[in-house]
C-alpha cells in the first residue's frame, strides 16, 4: 500500500532518531522536498508513474552509508537496464516481475517497492546470490517497514555494533509484535515463510522446479534489457 506521506515522514525520521540514539552516526540533514524522478525509471521498469512516496525517499540527503540493519543501503536511481539483474529471483510473485526497484540492499538480501498495480507500494524480498526461491512481501509499505525497525532499536534486537560501524539484528524472533520477515536476516523460519507467501499471494516454487522458472525469468530479462538498448 502507498502510505499518507505524514506517515511515512514520520516513520523515516523516528527511525534515524532511534538509529543515531543507538551509536549510528547519521547527522540530521533536514528533510529535502521530493524531486521528479528520472525518465528512465518508468521506461526500465515498464511503468507510466512512480509513487511520491518512493520520490520523497529517493529525495532525501542521507549519507553515503550503511544506516539500514544488518548493514544495509539505500541503492540510487539505476542508471539503466542492467538495473533488471537484481529481480533474476524474483519467482513466483503476484505482480509483474519488472514493476519493482530495487531499493534496499544488504549484501544477502534485496528488498524491492513494487511501482505498480494492487500491490503497489509493498516491500518485497529476494536473496541474493542463492538458489533459493524465497520470494515474499517483507512490508505492506515503507513506513510500516521504517517502523518495524524502529521498534526493533527500542527492543534491544537491533543494536549499533562498534567494529562493523552499523546496526546488527539479533533473535528479532523473540520480541512480541516483531515481524522477523521485515528485518534482513536469513534462513528464515519455512513456516512463516510459506504462511506469509500464502497471505501476500506469493506462489511458492518447489525446489526441483526453481531451476527452471528462473531459466524464463532470466531470459525475459535479457529481452527487456535488448529493448531497452534498442
Amino acid at each position: 500500500m502507498l502510505d499518507d506521506m505524514r506517515v511515512l515522514r514520520e516513520a523515516v525520521r523516528e527511525y534515524r532518531v532511534a538509529a543515531t540514539a543507538a551509536g549510528l552516526d547519521w547527522p540530521d540533514a533536514g528533510e529535502s522536498p521530493a524531486g521528479p524522478p528520472p525518465e528512465r525509471v518508468r521506461r526500465i521498469f515498464d511503468v507510466d508513474h512512480v509513487a511520491d512516496q518512493l520520490a520523497w525517499l529517493q529525495s532525501q540527503r542521507w549519507p553515503d552509508a550503511r544506516l539500514l540493519p544488518n548493514g544495509g543501503w539505500r541503492m540510487p536511481w539505476p542508471d539503466g537496464g542492467d538495473a533488471l539483474d537484481y529481480l533474476g529471483l524474483s519467482i513466483g510473485t503476484p505482480f509483474p516481475w519488472r514493476q519493482q526497484l530495487p531499493l534496499f540492499h544488504f549484501d544477502f538480501l534485496l528488498y524491492t517497492f513494487v511501482l505498480a498495480g494492487e500491490h503497489e507500494g509493498e516491500i518485497w524480498r529476494y536473496p541474493v546470490g542463492e538458489d533459493a526461491w524465497e520470494s515474499v512481501r517483507a512490508a505492506p509499505s515503507l513506513a510500516v517497514l521504517f517502523d518495524q525497525w524502529t521498534r526493533g532499536i527500542a527492543a534491544g534486537v537491533v543494536r549499533y555494533d562498534e567494529a562493523d560501524k552499523w546496526l546488527v539484528v539479533d533473535e528479532v524472533e523473540r520480541v512480541p509484535g516483531l515481524d522477523p520477515l521485515a528485518f534482513p536476516v536469513t534462513p528464515v523460519d519455512e513456516t512463516l515463510l510459506h504462511a506469509r507467501q500464502r497471505e501476500c499471494g506469493a506462489s511458492p516454487v518447489l525446489d526441483d522446479e526453481g531451476f527452471e522458472h528462473q531459466e524464463r525469468l532470466l531470459d525475459a530479462i535479457d529481452a527487456a534489457k535488448a529493448t531497452l538498448a534498442g
